[in-house]
C-alpha cells in the first residue's frame, strides 16, 4: 500500500479568498482588492434577494387575493312585507318624493326649514360623526397595504473603556465615535383569511349606516320644524279666539253694569257676566306662556338662541298637503332608519369573520434596507448598506376560551344587529299606518267639529234672542257662549293636528324628499356636510356590500 504524504499548507486569507493575491507585493493594493470584491458579492447577493423578494412577494398577492374570507356573507334577511296599507287612502299622490313642506305654501316656513338645515347643530354633530367614520374607514382599509416608513439618525458616544469581554484600556481603539444611519422600511400582513377585508367590510357599514343616521337626523329636523311652525301658529289662532271672546264678554259686562245701574238686571246676572269675562281673560296669560315657550323651541330647532319667530300665513291660510301614496315594500328604501339599521346588520355580520379569523396564523411580509456608518462620509458607500427581510408568522395554541368568547359575542351582536332590523320595519310600517289612520280620522272629526261650531253659533244667537225677549235666563246665554267658545278652541286645535298628521305621514314614510332636504345643506360650508359623504353617495346600494367585501 501507498502512503500518501501530504503537507498542510501555511494559512493566508489572501490566498483562500483570492489566490491572485499572492503575485501582487502592496498589501493596500491587497485590501482595496478585498473590498472591492466585497462590494461586488453584496451587491449580487442584494439582487437575488431582491428577486426573491418580489417572487415571494407576487405569491402572497396571488395568495391573497383567492384567499377564503371567515364568516358568513351577508345576505338580506327575508322580510314580510304587507301587500298594502290598511287605511290606504283613495286620493293620494305620489309625492312622496318631492319638497312636501313647499305644498303649505308658506314662504316663512320654508325659509325656516332652510334655516334649520343650514344652522341647526344636531346635523352639524351627524355631519362631524359622518367625517369621524370616514377616517376609521380610511384607517382600517390601509391595513390591506403595505405599510412603509422611513428613518434617520445620527449620533455621537462614549463606552466604558473598562467594561465589555474586551476592555478598551490596553488598546487603541478610540471610545468615543458618531453613528449616522438612513434607512426604510416596509410590512404587510397577508390576508389569508380575510381578517382585514371583513373589518373593512365592517367599517365600511359603520360609515355608510353613520350617514344613514345624518339623515334621520335631516328628516326628523324637518318633520320637527314644520310641526313646531303649526302649533305655533295654531296657539296663535286660539290666542286670537280667546282675545275675540274676551272682548265680546267685555261688552256683554259693560251693558250688564248699566243695566244693572238702571235697575234692570240683578246683581246676579252682573256676576255672572263678570266671570265669564275674568275666566276668558285668564286663558289669554295661558297661550301667551304656551307661545312664548313654542317660540323658543323652535328657536332652538333653527339652531340660534330663544327667541321670537317670524310669522307667515295663518292657519286657516295655511294649503293642506297632499297625501302621499307608496307601497310598504317602498318603506325598506325609502327611510332612512331602516336602512341604517340594516348597514349595522352588515357591520356585525362582518365582524363575526373578523373574531372567527383569530384561530388562524397572521403571517407578514417586513424587510428594511439601509446605511450606518460610523463616519457620515461613508454613510453611502457599500459596506456602509445593511438590509434584511423576514416572514413572522404567528398562531395562538392556548387562549382559554378567549377567541371563542370573542366569536360569541360577535354571533349575539349579529342576532341584536338582525333583531333591530327586523324591529325597525315593523315599527315603521306601524308609524305609516298610524299616520294614515290619523290623517283620515281627524279630517272627519275636523268636519264635524265645524258642524258643531256653526250649529252653536246659531244656539248662542237664539239663547242672546230668548233671553233679550224674557223667555230665559241669562245662565243660557253663558252655556251657548262658553260651549261656543269651547268648540271654536276645539276646532282650531284639531285643524292644527290634521296639518301635523300630514307631516307625520310624510316623515313616516320618508322618500327623495331626504335627499332633496339633503341638498340644501350643501349651500354653505357652516352647513357640517361630510366631504367624504359625497364619495360614498349614489355609488353603491347602501343594502348591497361593496364588491370588494364578497368572497
Amino acid at each position: 500500500m501507498r502512503k500518501v504524504i501530504t503537507r498542510k499548507a501555511p494559512y493566508d486569507a489572501s490566498l483562500l479568498s483570492f489566490p491572485q493575491a499572492k503575485r501582487v507585493g502592496n498589501p493596500s493594493e491587497n485590501q482595496e482588492r478585498f473590498r472591492t470584491s466585497l462590494n461586488d458579492r453584496m451587491a449580487t447577493e442584494f439582487g437575488f434577494t431582491n428577486i426573491c423578494l418580489r417572487i415571494l412577494t407576487l405569491f402572497t398577492v396571488t395568495i391573497a387575493l383567492h384567499g377564503c374570507m371567515m364568516g358568513p356573507n351577508y345576505q338580506r334577511p327575508e322580510v314580510e312585507t304587507p301587500q298594502a296599507w290598511r287605511f290606504a287612502d283613495e286620493k293620494a299622490k305620489d309625492v312622496a318624493n318631492t319638497a312636501w313642506w313647499e305644498q303649505f305654501n308658506d314662504p316663512v316656513l320654508n325659509d325656516l326649514i332652510q334655516t334649520a338645515l343650514k344652522e341647526n347643530k344636531d346635523v352639524k354633530i351627524a355631519a362631524a360623526r359622518v367625517e369621524e367614520f370616514i377616517g376609521q374607514y380610511g384607517t382600517t382599509r390601509a391595513a390591506l397595504f403595505p405599510q412603509i416608513g422611513a428613518g434617520a439618525g445620527y449620533g455621537r458616544q462614549r463606552v466604558s473603556e473598562l467594561t465589555g469581554p474586551s476592555p478598551l484600556e490596553d488598546t487603541r481603539a478610540n471610545p468615543t465615535f458618531n453613528s449616522s444611519e438612513l434607512f426604510l422600511n416596509a410590512a404587510w400582513e397577508i390576508d389569508l383569511w380575510g381578517k382585514l377585508r371583513r373589518a373593512t367590510e365592517a367599517a365600511r357599514a359603520n360609515m355608510l349606516s353613520s350617514e344613514e343616521a345624518r339623515r334621520t337626523v335631516i328628516l326628523t329636523l324637518i318633520s320637527a320644524v314644520a310641526n313646531s311652525y303649526i302649533n305655533l301658529r295654531d296657539l296663535d289662532k286660539e290666542l286670537e279666539l280667546t282675545k275675540k271672546a274676551a272682548k265680546s264678554y267685555k261688552e256683554s259686562y259693560d251693558i250688564f253694569k248699566l243695566r244693572f245701574e238702571y235697575g234692570i238686571v240683578s246683581e246676579v246676572e252682573v256676576s255672572q257676566s263678570r266671570s265669564q269675562y275674568e275666566q276668558a281673560l285668564s286663558n289669554i296669560p295661558f297661550f301667551e306662556k304656551l307661545i312664548s315657550q313654542q317660540e323658543n323651541a323652535l328657536s332652538v330647532l333653527l339652531g340660534h338662541n330663544p327667541g321670537p319667530i317670524a310669522r307667515g300665513k295663518t292657519l286657516d291660510e295655511l294649503m293642506m298637503p297632499a297625501v302621499p301614496a307608496g307601497l310598504p315594500s317602498d318603506i325598506l328604501v325609502n327611510r332612512p332608519d331602516i336602512r341604517q339599521a340594516e348597514q349595522n346588520l352588515i357591520a356585525a355580520n362582518a365582524n363575526i369573520g373578523v373574531a372567527k379569523s383569530l384561530y388562524f396564523p397572521t403571517i407578514s411580509l417586513t424587510g428594511l434596507f439601509g446605511w450606518a456608518s460610523n463616519d457620515l462620509s461613508d454613510l453611502f458607500h457599500g459596506p456602509a448598506k445593511t438590509w434584511s427581510w423576514a416572514v413572522p408568522a404567528a398562531m395562538p395554541i392556548f387562549t382559554a376560551g378567549a377567541i371563542a368568547g370573542q366569536v360569541q359575542s360577535a354571533e349575539a351582536v349579529q342576532q341584536q344587529a338582525l333583531l333591530t332590523y327586523q324591529q325597525s320595519i315593523q315599527t315603521a310600517f306601524r308609524e305609516v299606518d298610524d299616520s294614515l289612520i290619523d290623517q283620515k280620522r281627524t279630517r272627519e272629526q275636523l268636519a264635524a267639529l265645524a258642524d258643531q261650531v256653526g250649529a252653536l253659533r246659531q244656539y248662542a244667537n237664539l239663547a242672546w234672542l230668548r233671553y233679550d225677549n224674557g223667555y230665559t235666563s241669562y245662565l243660557e246665554v253663558l252655556d251657548a257662549q262658553s260651549r261656543l267658545y269651547n268648540a271654536e278652541l276645539i276646532h282650531a286645535q284639531t285643524q292644527g293636528n290634521l296639518f301635523q298628521a300630514l307631516v307625520n305621514l310624510y316623515k313616516a314614510m320618508g322618500g327623495g324628499w331626504v335627499v332633496t332636504a339633503d341638498q340644501m345643506t350643501l349651500s354653505t360650508v357652516a352647513s357640517g356636510r361630510p366631504s367624504g359623504a359625497a364619495s360614498i353617495e349614489g355609488k353603491d346600494n347602501p343594502a348591497e356590500p361593496k364588491a370588494e367585501n364578497r368572497q
